[in-house]
């Protein structure tokens, strides 16, 4: 199969790239990039693209699956519209650009809580996000609704405080919908979702997350 990458340089996009090189049933893996990376696979295809200019690069997204796990916190992106940009409208973009493509197969990471109607500006986007890319009508739809995610070496204190508060309360029985999902987790799952042929569309959360990476994807 040959996969499209949107978010490759993210916690969640590194683990899915690295997965992807390693798995058989992946001839071709193809990232859209900001800057070029300095990995280097013969399966890895670098499309280094401006965004703000899907003109220029939306007739390279040509595969059989598609993998969207972009996105941004406010902080680092230092606005909402900023942050909208990268949250939504990159990848709106990409999304209809593979549609237009004839891309059948269409993985998204979204967020637990997405809502269209919700009055909290992040919650609101990303189901707003999974609406308009449900709209686009592919043959086949999967979008991950992860709650806290747990990055390797993250730098962000707040997410690693919080991740650890959250596994001490687990140990106690205490806020299991909230359990911290590893982002090498949240990879296999998108990837053994995408080798389910099915139709249609599929909203996956938290506890079932565990279980798509747990399947047996041969």
């Amino acid at each position: 199969m040959r996969a499209l990458v949107i978010g490759a340089t993210g916690a969640t996009g590194k683990d899915l790239v690295t997965q992807l090189l390693n798995d058989k049933d992946f001839d071709e893996v193809n990232i859209f990039v900001r800057k070029p990376l300095t990995i280097q696979n013969e399966k890895l295809k670098v499309h280094v693209v401006d965004f703000e200019k899907p003109e220029l690069w939306k007739n390279s997204v040509i595969g059989d699956v598609a993998f969207s796990c972009m996105g941004t916190t406010l902080k680092d992106a230092g606005s909402k519209e900023a942050q909208r940009k990268v949250d939504y409208d990159y990848q709106y973009e990409f999304a209809k650009a593979a549609r237009e493509n004839n891309v059948d197969d269409y993985i998204l990471v979204s967020a637990y809580g997405a809502n269209p109607h919700s009055k909290i500006f992040y919650s609101k986007m990303k189901g707003e996000l999974e609406e308009a890319v449900k709209q686009l009508h592919f043959n086949k739809i999967t979008i991950f609704k992860p709650g806290m995610l747990e990055r390797k070496d993250s730098a962000r204190n707040g997410e690693v405080l919080g991740s650890r508060i959250i596994k001490f309360a687990n140990k106690l029985g205490l806020f299991e919908s909230q359990k911290p999902l590893p982002t090498d987790v949240l990879a296999k799952a998108m990837i053994n979702s995408s080798k389910i042929k099915s139709n249609g569309y599929s909203s996956v959360k938290l506890g079932n997350i565990f279980g798509f990476a747990e399947k047996r994807s041969d």
